[in-house]
């Protein structure tokens, strides 16, 4: 069965970088993995609502052999919880210098920058984002950094963007249709 889901070949051919194909891709988190809004408790402690969507994306990601790697400016309890229950191993949380925190990442997964994709909502990921092999912005994304990005997704930060930015990528690298063929599969097993 042919999937559902396309996209242009144009923006495929960008999704698989510049170099050797994508095999990472960096997230940002407030703004991307959530919609940007911070809920903070009268005790200091803060709130935040992710979306399934988004978490299933990231753990295909990585069943499609592409590394997921999370740099958020911002730590929270809710953050690190959230990471383990997606079973990311590369996060760095509280990073004031989100390049200073990838290199490495990269360095020890032996990546290049051709190799990288990065997805991000605002200033502090613009390093990233200059050096990505492929350069994604959401919906909601500051006008700066919509500027730079090789594709803006449909979707606003927190409401599916980086399921969308997932599923880009695992089209561009030739990976949807079989993860998507072997869901289909075990569900008609059951």
């Amino acid at each position: 069965m042919v999937p559902a889901l396309n996209f242009p070949p144009e923006l495929l051919l960008m999704a698989q970088g510049r170099g050797q194909g994508i095999r990472a891709a960096i997230f940002d988190v407030d703004g991307v993995l959530t919609d940007g809004r911070l809920f903070v408790g009268e005790q200091g402690e803060s709130f935040k609502a992710f979306h399934v969507l988004d978490g299933h994306g990231i753990k295909l990601l990585a069943r499609g052999g592409i590394e997921p790697i999370v740099i958020s400016g911002r730590d929270s309890p809710a953050l690190r919880r959230r990471m383990v229950d997606l079973g990311v191993s590369h996060v760095v949380f509280g990073a004031p210098d989100k390049l200073a925190a990838a290199e490495p990442i990269c360095k020890a997964l032996a990546l290049p920058w051709d190799d990288i994709a990065v997805i991000g909502d605002d200033w502090p990921d613009l390093p990233l984002l200059q050096r990505a092999g492929f350069a994604c912005a959401v919906a909601n994304a500051h006008a700066e950094i919509k500027a730079i990005a090789q594709y803006v997704t449909a979707l606003p930060g927190g409401r599916g963007a980086a399921r969308e930015f997932c599923d880009l990528l695992l089209t561009a690298s030739g990976r949807y249709a079989e993860l998507l063929q072997a869901q289909r599969v075990s569900l008609d097993t059951r």
